[in-house]
């Protein structure tokens, strides 16, 4: 992933700056792949949906991970 928050930290202290935080990911996630996901939808190629699929559900693995592990390392 290429977006803003490789290189941001975010200080997560309770279940508030976890919605946050969420709301921020998420926003940054679909718009650097919701884009490319209609795309390939509007023009029905299967293969570049699957493609798009995948990395939009890579970047929702890899921003649960970065939480998960940042909650890890605190412990």
């Amino acid at each position: 992933m290429t977006d803003d928050f490789d290189s941001e930290t975010t200080a997560i202290e309770n279940r508030s700056d976890f919605v946050q935080w969420a709301i921020e990911r998420s926003r940054a996630i679909v718009a650097d792949q919701g884009g490319n996901l209609a795309l390939a939808a509007r023009d029905m190629s299967d293969e570049q949906i699957a493609e798009t699929a995948n990395a939009l559900g890579q970047a929702i693995v890899d921003a649960l991970l970065e939480v998960f592990d940042g909650l890890i390392s605190d412990a």
